[in-house]
C-alpha cells in the first residue's frame, strides 16, 4: 500500500516519517515490521519455491541488505532497462488479499 494510505499510520506507527520514506516495509499479520533488506527473506518465504532463497538471505543479512540497497539505489536505471511495461503496476487490478507474513 502507498504511504498516503490512511492505514499506513496504524501499521507503521513506530517508525518516523523519514524512516517510512527511506525504504519499503513489510508488516506481518502480528504487526512485526521488517524493512529494506531485512524484509527480503520474509517476502521470499511467501513466494512459491522461495524458502531456500529465504534461508540463504536469512543467513547472510549483510549481503542481503547490500543487494537490496544496490537495487534500490538503481531502481530508476533498472526501470528504464526493463521498460515501463515490465515495471507497471495496475492499481485497478483486482486483489484477492493483502500479503501478510
Amino acid at each position: 500500500m502507498a504511504l498516503g494510505d490512511p492505514r499506513t499510520d496504524e501499521l507503521l506507527h513506530e517508525l518516523s516519517v523519514d524512516r517510512r520514506r527511506s525504504s519499503w516495509h513489510l508488516v506481518s499479520s502480528t504487526g512485526r515490521v521488517a524493512s529494506g533488506g531485512a524484509a527480503v527473506p520474509r517476502v521470499l518465504e511467501l513466494l512459491p519455491g522461495g524458502k531456500p532463497l529465504a534461508a540463504v538471505a536469512d543467513r547472510l543479512p549483510m549481503v542481503t541488505e547490500r543487494a537490496y540497497r544496490w537495487v534500490a539505489d538503481r531502481r530508476e536505471w533498472i526501470g528504464r532497462l526493463l521498460g515501463q511495461r515490465a515495471c507497471a503496476v495496475d492499481p485497478t487490478a483486482p486483489r484477492t488479499t493483502d500479503i501478510a507474513a
